[in-house]
């Protein structure tokens, strides 16, 4: 079927979304926020070991509240966890939020990654920055925004490189935009053996990530297992995602649609999901192409879902830049 990026190519031609990123070079940390004009239907799914969350549960399809007002990715550890705080901070002065008799109450549910040891300054007193960096978020959010080495990408890394916030959309035939954000700091590698070739290649539009391809032949090292277990703390990781769509979804179907996004981790990066990654994907549907799908249609949607998810996860790595102190290179100095 014909599938073509959205205008961005970013998680943001997905009507009704905003993205705002907020980071600390000293701290070499940060968080990214989706700001969602109105509540969308939301769901989660972890299959990662290690995960840090915050209001995930009400996500669950039996669970009472419907739709959320944002979502937040943020490095810092269980201390990111904070972020959430600035976000509903902002939010609460905007009058955003779920109507409790005289109160609104925003609903933001988030996840963190560790990124702990990358050379940054964690020496920050007694309270963390993450509950200023998330209000900062909200206030910079916008239809545009950069990717790499910024917002909850700042201080990522993966095996043997630096990680970074990555993002991508498609457009399906049927006028279906299906759009993905990530912050990658993995156990394992993206790129295929000792190559400079991303295992998300296969699913590369316009040349996003590069344009190199697969490696031809495949190297003999290509299935190789290489993670940060030889020169870091084997919980420094964790690839922390959102997939989201026009399309009006119940939040079952968000939750199978989380659910297939993270075939998209599989397709991108090796090994994935394992014991030392927190490994989640948020799903939002947003609801203004103004249908539902049909059954065929809900199909095609999750697996552009994981194709989309893995072409964010190389253009997160692909547009890291260096740093000072950074504990690997970025992908653009190898050769």
């Amino acid at each position: 079927m014909a599938r073509q990026t959205g205008p961005r190519n970013l998680i943001t031609d997905v009507g009704g979304l905003k993205i705002g990123n907020a980071s600390s070079d000293q701290v070499k940390s940060g968080c990214t926020v989706i700001v969602c004009d109105t509540p969308a239907t939301a769901a989660v799914q972890v299959l990662g070991g290690a995960p840090g969350t915050r209001e995930t549960d009400l996500l669950e399809p039996h669970n009472t509240v419907e739709a959320i007002n944002a979502l937040v990715l943020s490095g810092g550890s269980a201390f990111g966890l904070d972020a959430a705080s600035g976000v509903q901070a902002a939010l609460r002065e905007m009058g955003v939020g779920f109507e409790v008799g005289t109160q609104k109450i925003p609903i933001v549910p988030g996840a963190i990654l560790f990124d702990m040891l990358n050379g940054g300054d964690k020496d920050w007193g007694r309270y963390p920055p993450y509950r200023e960096l998330g209000y900062e978020a909200v206030h910079t959010a916008s239809l545009d925004f950069a990717l790499g080495t910024t917002g909850a990408g700042t201080g990522a890394t993966i095996a043997g490189l630096k990680g970074g916030l990555g993002s991508a959309s498609t457009l399906l035939d049927n006028g279906t935009t299906i759009g993905a954000l990530v912050a990658v700091n993995a156990l394992g590698m993206v790129t295929v053996g000792n190559t400079r070739h991303f295992w998300a290649s296969p699913f590369e539009m316009v040349e996003e990530f590069g344009g190199l391809g697969m490696p031809h032949p495949l190297p003999e090292e290509a299935a190789d297992i290489r993670t940060k277990f030889s020169d870091a703390a084997r919980n420094g990781n964790t690839t922390i995602g959102v997939i989201a769509t026009d399309l009006v979804l119940t939040k079952a179907q968000a939750k199978r649609l989380a659910i297939a996004a993270h075939d998209g981790f599989s397709r991108a990066i090796w090994p994935s999901h394992t014991p030392f990654d927190g490994d989640l994907i948020f799903a939002l549907a947003t609801g203004t192409a103004g249908r539902a799908p049909e059954i065929g249609e809900f199909v095609e949607l999750c697996a552009s879902a994981a194709s989309t998810m893995a072409r964010a996860v190389a253009r997160g790595v692909y547009s890291a830049t260096p740093a000072d102190n950074d504990p690997y290179p970025v992908w653009g100095s190898l050769s």
